[in-house]
């Protein structure tokens, strides 16, 4: 009979750790704003450090988001949110797509879009959990609007 209970105990624990599991993938979403009224799981964005800086520029006809790889360590970083500042410094609208669905096709995935008009800068927040969870160790960043340009690779240490 104990080992009976210590199974059914040991079961449940089980499913336990899986729905647990599920929420974590949920943290706080991605958030889109200006640095003035955007924030993340209830950190203002001006209140964080900015982890990465990305531009579109243009260099001759060819149009890029820069810098093509960019990493973040994380055995070093704190685990507030990450926070990205994505600035359009080309003559046209582009847009930026972060995106974990080359690596992973869960409904969970890390997946974000926006478009940028000339000069535009925007904020990127992001849980740690919800990178840590919902997007393997390779996001790819690129413009969804125009399929010539130029992205790039962010490589997550962890």
């Amino acid at each position: 009979m104990g080992k009976t209970m210590l199974a059914v105990f040991l079961g449940l624990g089980m499913v336990l750790v899986g729905a647990s599991g599920s929420y974590a993938l949920q943290a706080g979403g991605v958030e889109v704003g200006d640095l003035e009224t955007g924030s993340v799981v209830g950190q203002p964005f001006k209140e964080l450090p900015v982890d990465l800086t990305f531009y579109a520029v243009e260099i001759g006809n060819m149009k890029v988001w820069y810098p093509p790889m960019t990493v973040i360590d994380f055995k070093t970083r704190t685990g507030s949110p990450v926070l990205l500042k994505v600035t359009n410094n080309a003559t046209a609208e582009h847009g930026f797509h972060l995106s974990a669905a080359v690596n992973q096709s869960a409904p969970t995935v890390l997946d974000t879009k926006l478009v940028l008009k000339p000069g535009e800068t925007r904020y990127i927040g992001i849980p740690t959990s919800d990178l840590f969870y919902a997007a393997g160790s390779v996001l790819e960043y690129r413009c969804h609007l125009h399929a010539g340009h130029v992205g790039g690779k962010l490589l997550m240490l962890k």
